[in-house]
């Protein structure tokens, strides 16, 4: 009965939780930004405050920069990204169409006579497509205002996460030592080793894989912008974001960019191998070097895993999901590979000793 009863226990607070966390989802994400922040920046603080500076200047000092690189990327960055999504969406249409031209062309010299089915299917695709694109850019444009700019105004970017960041890197290590004292004696042992496990698999995601997020996304924008692909400043930054879901982002930029190296270059082929090259030196950049000693293993969920909970948790929390569902995830695997190992240790996995075998007819 009392393990009933602590397990019911932690079961209800993790529902408390969770309706917390829906009823409060609109108004988590500076909070949620500036934990991330501050976790992933945490290690940067005990440096410096290791070599003397204090803890307090330590967090003031790391604030200060990120709000001055913050300013920055709105002077220089957001303004060319802004006006590439801007130009995107107007010639979209135009750029369709060339992709049909292109395509029929090669279609018409190797389908000969059949090319009149496949020409009448496209028609109808482009039919509709066309008809639809004003709707679906009207949908995304209401998407992003509703849940990014209703979120990210001036007060939360400007006031809310940087406080938020500084006071967290204060108190890490008090809140931590803190937190210490309300685990239950008779298992702190065993949460205490569950919840290493768990920072290091976060750890590496936010910090590890952050990194490499960053430089691929370097790697991609230069390149791209180098090759003189339209967009591609954008395309190459949004790759390295979305580099985070393995295999995934990268597969993503590669089709969107070489899609628009055909529209823009052909019949000049060059420019579209230049950037197929351009994602295969990230990819032997990132398997070569940056996941494996940066990143490790310690993530260790696999992509279908972290797939499914970009899309449960995005749809449950809309963008303060995204930002949490990697690590939750990794938190959710340490317990589950955790439950997994009590299972085949228990008398349900074993069975019992003592009991004679069942003999069957």
């Amino acid at each position: 009965m009392r393990v009933e009863r602590q397990v019911l226990f932690w079961l209800a607070a993790l529902l408390a939780v969770v309706l917390a966390l829906l009823a409060l989802k609109d108004v988590l994400l500076p909070f949620l930004i500036g934990i991330v922040i501050a976790y992933a920046l945490n290690p940067l603080a005990d440096r410096l405050a290791a070599l003397g500076l204090g803890r307090m200047a330590a967090s003031a000092l790391i604030v200060a920069v990120l709000v001055v690189l913050a300013g920055l990327a709105v002077v220089f960055l957001v303004p060319l990204l802004v006006n590439q999504v801007q130009s995107l969406g107007l010639t979209m249409p135009g750029e369709l169409d060339r992709l049909r031209s292109v395509f029929e062309s090669w279609a018409k010299e190797r389908l000969g006579d059949r090319f009149g089915i496949v020409k009448t299917a496209l028609d109808q695709a482009t039919a509709e497509l066309s008809s639809n694109w004003s709707s679906f850019a009207g949908v995304i444009a209401k998407s992003v205002w509703s849940q990014g700019l209703a979120l990210l105004n001036f007060v939360s970017v400007l006031l809310i996460t940087p406080l938020v960041v500084f006071y967290i890197l204060v108190d890490w290590h008090p809140m931590l030592a803190k937190i210490e004292t309300w685990l239950p004696r008779d298992h702190k042992d065993t949460i205490t080793r569950l919840a290493t496990e768990i920072n290091d698999a976060i750890a590496a995601f936010i910090r590890g894989q952050g990194l490499v997020c960053v430089v691929l996304g370097l790697v991609y924008a230069i390149g791209l912008s180098l090759v003189g692909l339209r967009y591609g400043l954008l395309i190459g930054i949004a790759t390295g974001v979305l580099s985070f879901v393995p295999f995934i982002g990268w597969a993503l930029g590669l089709i969107t960019a070489s899609t628009l190296a055909v529209l823009q270059f052909w019949p000049d082929t060059l420019p579209l191998l230049k950037v197929l090259g351009i994602f295969a030196l990230g990819q032997v950049i990132d398997a070569a070097v940056l996941s494996p000693k940066i990143v490790g293993s310690k993530i260790g969920l696999h992509p279908v895993w972290l797939i499914a909970a970009l899309v449960v948790f995005s749809s449950l929390f809309g963008f303060a999901g995204v930002l949490v569902a990697v690590p939750v995830a990794a938190a959710i695997a340490v317990l589950v590979r955790f439950a997994l190992k009590v299972y085949l240790e228990s008398v349900i996995y074993k069975g019992r000793g003592d009991l004679p075998p069942v003999k069957l007819p």
